[in-house]
C-alpha cells in the first residue's frame, strides 16, 4: 500500500487530479488505497485548490459509476403513491418563499445562459414543435381534462371546429348538451413566451374569441395554466372545473357567463 503521508504537495495534487477529478473516485476510496483517512484527503484537496463535488454531483457520480443504486429506478409505484408524491411536490412549490422561488428562477436563467447557442436553438425548435403538435392534438392538460370529463359521463367535442356568428372557431373542449365552452390558456396567453408582439396578438385573439362565444349565447370557462403540466395540479384543476360546470348547469340564470379557474 502506498503511503499518502510521504507524498509532497505537488504529488498529492497530481494524485487528486488523476484519482478524484479524472477517475471520479471518492475521498474515501482514495484514502483506503493510500493508507490514510477521507477527511485528510478532503482537507488537502481544499488546500491544493481542487474543486470539491457538491452533494448533487457526488450523488450523480455515485450512480453513474455504479457505486450506489438509484433508490427508485425499476420500482413500480401504485397510482395512489404517485398521487401522494405529486401532491407533496405541489404543496412544496406552493409553500415556497418568494426569495426561494426567485432563486430557483435565477438558477434556471443561469443554466439557460450557460448553454451553447446550438443547445438553445435545439431546445427552441423542440418547443416550437411541441406547440404546433399541441394545437392539433391538444395539450397534456386538455387531454387530461377530456378523459376525465368523458369518464364522468359528459359529452365532449374536442378541438372541433364550430360555426359561431359566421366565423369558423375551434374550441378546446365543448359540452354541447350544456352549451359550455372550455378554453385552456397556456403561459403564452399571459407571458411574452414568444415576445411582446406575440403576446399582444394572443390577447387580442382571446378577447375576440370570448366575444364570439358569448355572442352565440354560450357559457365560457377559461382555465389559466401558468405552470408546466403535472397530474396532481391537473386533478385540482379538474375539481374546480366540475364545480364551475355544476354552478352553470344548476343555476344558469344567476351564474356569470364567464368563469375563470386555474393556477
Amino acid at each position: 500500500m502506498k503511503n499518502y503521508n510521504k507524498l509532497s504537495d505537488t504529488q498529492k495534487k497530481d494524485l487528486l487530479i488523476q484519482k478524484y477529478e479524472l477517475d471520479k473516485k471518492s475521498f474515501k476510496e482514495i484514502a483506503e488505497e493510500y493508507g490514510t483517512y477521507a477527511n485528510k484527503v478532503r482537507r488537502d484537496a481544499l488546500k491544493l485548490s481542487i474543486k470539491i463535488r457538491d452533494k448533487s454531483e457526488a450523488q450523480k457520480n455515485a450512480l453513474t459509476t455504479g457505486k450506489t443504486k438509484h433508490p427508485t429506478k425499476g420500482k413500480k409505484r401504485s397510482n395512489e403513491t404517485k398521487a401522494k408524491i405529486g401532491h407533496s411536490v405541489l404543496k412544496s412549490w406552493e409553500n415556497m418563499s418568494p426569495d426561494e422561488l426567485k432563486n430557483r428562477k435565477l438558477k434556471a436563467k443561469v443554466n439557460w445562459e450557460n448553454k451553447t447557442q446550438e443547445e438553445k436553438e435545439f431546445l427552441l425548435r423542440e418547443a416550437n414543435l411541441a406547440v404546433r403538435v399541441a394545437s392539433k392534438v391538444g395539450s397534456k392538460l386538455e387531454n387530461f381534462l377530456l378523459n376525465k370529463l368523458l369518464q364522468s359521463g359528459y359529452t365532449v367535442d374536442f378541438h372541433k371546429e364550430q360555426s359561431i356568428l359566421n366565423t369558423k372557431l375551434q374550441i378546446d373542449l365543448f359540452l354541447p348538451k350544456d352549451n359550455i365552452a372550455i378554453e385552456v390558456d397556456g403561459p403564452s396567453h399571459f407571458e411574452p413566451v414568444w415576445g411582446d408582439d406575440a403576446l399582444k396578438r394572443n390577447k387580442k385573439y382571446d378577447d375576440k374569441k370570448t366575444g364570439l362565444i358569448l355572442g352565440k349565447g354560450l357559457y365560457l370557462i377559461r382555465i389559466k395554466q401558468t405552470k408546466d403540466f403535472s397530474k396532481s395540479r391537473a386533478e385540482l384543476i379538474f375539481k374546480d372545473l366540475i364545480i364551475a360546470i355544476t354552478s352553470i348547469t344548476d343555476n344558469k340564470t344567476e351564474t356569470s357567463k364567464v368563469i375563470s379557474i386555474g393556477d
